[in-house]
């Protein structure tokens, strides 16, 4: 299982967590260091993508493939 945790790395590279974290053992990690704009940028990258998705996810063939969740809504 993939989980993600927040926190600060400083400038002498020591990582340190937001939370604590309790692992069974030793696991390996990848640490990405985000810079100050990231948040906001997650959302303009959403929101730029937006039109590009809704043209794709508006085919016929999305509409089939999704048709079975509709049925389902409708009826409860």
């Amino acid at each position: 299982m993939v989980r993600t945790f927040k926190g600060t790395v400083d400038e002498h590279g020591n990582v340190r967590l937001l939370e604590p974290v309790k692992l069974a053992a030793e696991y390996p990690v990848l640490v990405t260091v985000l810079d100050e704009e990231s948040e906001t940028a997650v959302s303009e990258i959403t929101l730029l993508s937006e039109q590009a998705l809704a043209e794709d996810w508006d085919r016929p063939e999305e509409d089939e493939a999704w048709a079975h969740l509709l049925e389902e809504e409708q009826e409860r």
